[in-house]
């Protein structure tokens, strides 16, 4: 008997010592479900938002401060003037499902995604390899056709993760890559479920397992923080309840910056809005503080050209096209342009839905009504970014320095100006930080004079999470949720 009794104590003991360590399992909300979980074949922000860093790995890496850090690279060596690039691999890396991962994979990898039927949403970061060569399993050298210093940013995109070949067909729905957590259960619809990866070649995360949680609608992600339904929601869609819940001693609110430049994207190629007077009379109807205000209650920076306000190249050109009603409407009868009506197409997140119904109000103030049409992510992505149906939208674009999308004939938004073409071209043969500024400061002043979009605002990074969970991103250099560092403060 005294022994049994003995024997309960212990258990009792061992219970309650379990019970005090602190958990090793996270829940974060998302407000957008991925349509699939391959970065390499997908331009859904949602998609990085799950598996970067978490399942899948590059060469490079983002760090929380924005800087490129070693991944499976755990070097590199310049040549020629950043023209030859040579790799050196991590020993010892094996994918999720027990293979390998070697130089093999990263020449793979790279001529996948530069290939002419290439699914990548970012050809642009490969377009200029000429060659990848594998000199032995843990070596690669691949040579550009121009210099690029920046080549080490090109491969820490989402867009550039490595895969193998026996597995990156199915990776929509059954990704397998060489991170510290592995694809335990998509339940569409509903969540997305991780868990540790046993044999992850590098430092084990503190988590053992990590739900994705979607949840589109604000109250619905107000009503989940409070009820501890989800432990972390780093992109909240409810600003206006982050007072309410910073409050509260059981949360923390985070709130930093991002890389999304938020834009009324104008379809250049469809008339009148091909014309640059009747694109410079939307911007000019448009007030960006009272889009901050009314839809993101006023979180936000306003922007006059397609850059990060943070970044130290950034020119502030709002003034190229401050809210002038007045004209906004001259710019119009200058242009014989009278009882325009325009399509308006909104994804779901907020600031595209709220922001929307301020910007239609704003533009029937002189003269041009919209028709809104709110549409589902996955048709946005078909209909608008693919198909290039649609006369104005709202989007975010979080992909970090991307100015460079501009110069691309075939971008959604129809631009591609030749002496922006040629900008773009010089940028990335050159080296010098001082001339790569000023090649930076030339583009955005020439999309901001051409008014090629409507700029509206920085995306502020507003997040909420339970008071102990440790080592969430404050700002965001990529569109991540990034675990590996991310515990429960005992």
């Amino acid at each position: 008997m005294i022994r049994r009794i003995a024997t309960t104590v212990a258990a009792l003991a061992l219970a309650a010592g379990t019970a005090a360590a602190a958990p090793d399992r996270l829940t974060l909300g998302m407000v957008l479900e991925p349509p699939n979980l391959d970065p390499t074949a997908g331009a859904a922000a949602a998609i990085d938002e799950v598996v970067y860093a978490n399942v899948f790995e590059g060469l490079t890496r983002f760090a929380p401060d924005g800087s490129i850090r070693p991944a499976l690279a755990q070097g590199w060596e310049v040549t020629e003037g950043g023209r030859v690039w040579t790799f050196r691999l991590h020993a010892g890396v094996t994918f999720h499902d027990g293979t390998a991962m070697d130089a093999e994979d990263v020449k793979f990898s790279l001529d996948r995604a530069r290939a002419p039927d290439s699914a990548n949403a970012q050809k642009a970061l490969f377009a200029g390899i000429e060659t990848v060569e594998v000199l032995d399993p843990l070596t690669v050298r691949v040579t550009l056709k121009a210099p690029n210093g920046a080549f080490d940013f090109n491969m820490a995109w989402g867009d550039a993760v490595i895969v193998a070949p026996e597995t990156a067909a199915g990776n929509a729905t059954s990704p397998v890559g060489t991170g510290p957590f592995r694809l335990a259960r998509w339940v569409q619809g509903d969540r997305v479920e991780l868990e540790a990866n046993p044999a992850y070649w590098g430092e084990k995360p503190a988590l053992a397992a990590a739900t994705f949680r979607f949840i589109a609608d604000p109250t619905a992600a107000f009503a989940a923080m409070m009820a501890g339904d989800v432990d972390a929601f780093p992109n909240y869609p409810a600003p206006e309840t982050l007072a309410q819940l910073g409050a509260d001693p059981r949360f923390r609110v985070i709130v930093g910056s991002t890389e999304g430049e938020t834009i009324l994207a104008m379809n250049n190629a469809r008339p009148p809005l091909n014309d640059a007077r009747v694109r410079a009379a939307i911007a000019h109807a448009i007030d960006r503080q009272a889009i901050i205000d009314g839809a993101m209650f006023g979180y936000g920076t306003p922007i006059g050209t397609h850059f990060a306000p943070h970044n130290p190249d950034y020119l502030d050109l709002t003034d190229l096209s401050a809210h002038d009603p007045d004209r906004a409407r001259a710019l119009l009868a200058e242009a014989g342009v009278s009882g325009l009506k325009l399509r308006l197409a909104l994804p779901p997140p907020t600031y595209a839905r709220r922001g929307g119904e301020i910007i239609a109000a704003q533009l029937r103030a002189v003269g041009i009504e919209t028709e809104i049409s709110n549409l589902e992510w996955a048709q946005w992505l078909e209909q608008v970014f693919k198909g290039r149906d649609f006369d104005l939208t709202i989007v975010s674009h979080t992909e970090p320095a991307d100015i460079n999308i501009y110069a691309r004939a075939d971008y959604y938004f129809h631009y591609a100006r030749p002496e922006f073409v040629a900008l773009m071209d010089r940028l990335s043969v050159t080296t010098d930080p001082a001339a790569r500024s000023d090649l930076l400061k030339q583009a955005q002043q020439m999309i901001a004079e051409d008014h090629v979009n409507g700029y509206l605002f920085q995306l502020a990074k507003t997040g909420v999470a339970n008071a102990r969970v440790q080592g969430l991103w404050e700002n965001a250099p990529t569109q991540a949720n990034d675990l590996t560092a991310v515990r429960w403060a005992d």
